[in-house]
């Protein structure tokens, strides 16, 4: 069997056809995990291209429906996406030439179609080639939500959404921030390590690293060749791979040694470890989650860490919690499942996986959480409350509801807990925000609540 090329794994994932959140992230894996001989090189250039595609998709379409003769909906899916891994090449990967972009995509035309339709792939790219510096955007000044649309390449109820919550030269600032390429960023593992001390492991390991702006554990990774777990400092569990703001957020409950605290929606554990490591591993913390894979996944972190104080649970979190818990918590986490709309950078397909509708069920799904959560929690006990969106109906939307709800709590200015590093994402009404355009990083929200 002919091994595939990285521009071929890019169109056996883009072409997979499913839209649901995170899937194209784990179609991709899944494609390496079967063809395990490509290189680190190759997988990189795949990936590059994956992400490059769903960041810019809705600017790819343009160019084609400008170049095509044929309508958009009439051409075939799989042409699309081999036009589309083209353009994206043409357009944003400058060390490339053009002319091996457009022979490559020919050649993936004729390996599936008959001659005539790579000759039409041929025809759009050279055309588009030809066009290269003419603008294709709509008339900024007669259709503002059109043009920042097809410029930025996000969907209009989108950009109306951000424009109405955040006003419109904000919510350009935003889409540009959200078509970055992130960093990577890792958090120290305390317990074994301090950040001095890491820094240079990593850089005897050949790694190019630095300290993060906020979070006194954080590492930015600048420069690594190959999977970061293949490092012989995460081998070690001197390390996890976890966002800076979602470091940040542990910080906010204060766990303390001793501590009985509940991690309600724990995923993969990242924050049910942190909590661990600033508890000194003493005391315990329940990590609950519906997803049974993801708890083993945790567990697997939690010895590779050295951390043996997590107890995980498997819950659905929006029923009946009161009936697995004898004893009330000192500390409750909730980490909302959401739109992840502050995360787009990192998962460019979440901006065409979403709509208004989901934004709506997800804000019932947190309330329905915080509601069950809140009869654990002991008196005098604290509730964060976090997301990683900027969607105001799932943060200070739910918050407002949670309040009028649940007359025992009241929310707490997050200023008075977070430590010097953090006041500068504080907002004025006491919640953290941490905003791309703004802060360099992914957008979270948290708001703290005390228990009467």
């Amino acid at each position: 069997m002919k091994a595939l090329t990285p521009r071929d794994l890019a169109l056996k994932v883009l072409s997979a056809g499913n839209r649901s959140p995170g899937f194209t992230e784990r179609r991709l894996k899944k494609a390496f995990e079967q063809n395990p001989h490509i290189d680190e090189r190759d997988r990189a250039f795949a990936t590059n291209l994956v992400q490059g595609v769903l960041r810019w998709r809705l600017r790819i379409d343009r160019s084609i429906e400008k170049a095509s003769s044929l309508p958009f909906k009439k051409i075939n899916p799989q042409i699309i996406n081999i036009l589309r891994i083209a353009i994206y090449q043409i357009f944003f990967l400058d060390r490339l030439p053009e002319s091996a972009a457009v022979n490559e995509a020919v050649k993936q035309a004729k390996k599936k179609f008959p001659d005539h339709v790579a000759g039409f792939v041929n025809g759009i790219l050279r055309n588009i080639c030809r066009r290269k510096d003419q603008p294709v955007f709509p008339d900024p000044k007669k259709d503002k939500v059109s043009y920042l649309s097809i410029y930025y390449s996000y969907p209009p109820w989108l950009i109306k959404k951000w424009i109405r919550e955040i006003g419109g030269d904000s919510t350009q600032s935003l889409l540009s921030a959200g078509n970055k390429i992130p960093e990577l960023v890792i958090r120290l593992n305390s317990m074994k390590i301090d950040r001095d001390s890491l820094l240079k492991r990593l850089k005897e390991e050949g790694v190019g690293s630095e300290p993060t702006t906020f979070s006194p554990e954080g590492i930015i990774i600048n420069s690594l060749k190959g999977p970061v777990n293949r490092l012989k400092t995460c081998q070690e569990g001197l390390f996890q791979v976890q966002s800076e703001p979602a470091q940040i957020c542990s910080y906010f409950i204060s766990p303390a040694p001793g501590e009985k605290i509940l991690d309600i929606c724990s995923g993969l554990g990242g924050k049910s470890t942190h909590l661990a490591q600033l508890m000194r591993g003493r005391g315990t913390v329940f990590a609950l989650d519906i997803n049974h894979p993801r708890l083993i996944k945790l567990n697997e972190n939690s010895r590779r860490l050295g951390i043996c104080n997590i107890q995980p649970v498997v819950a659905d979190a929006c029923s009946h919690l009161s009936s697995l818990f004898r004893q009330p918590f000192d500390k409750i986490l909730v980490d909302g499942p959401c739109s992840a709309l502050g995360t787009i950078s990192r998962h460019p397909d979440g901006k065409w996986c979403r709509d208004g509708n989901d934004i709506k069920r997800l804000s019932g799904l947190q309330k329905k959480i915080l509601n069950q959560g809140t009869p654990l929690l002991k008196k005098g006990g604290y509730l964060l409350y976090m997301t990683c969106t900027i969607s105001k109906d799932e943060n200070e939307d739910v918050v407002k509801y949670y309040l009028e709800t649940n007359k025992e709590m009241v929310l707490e200015n997050l200023g008075d807990h977070v430590p010097d590093w953090g006041h500068d994402l504080i907002d004025d009404s006491g919640f953290f925000k941490s905003l791309p355009h703004i802060h360099g990083i992914d957008g979270f929200f948290g708001a703290l609540f005390r228990k009467l």
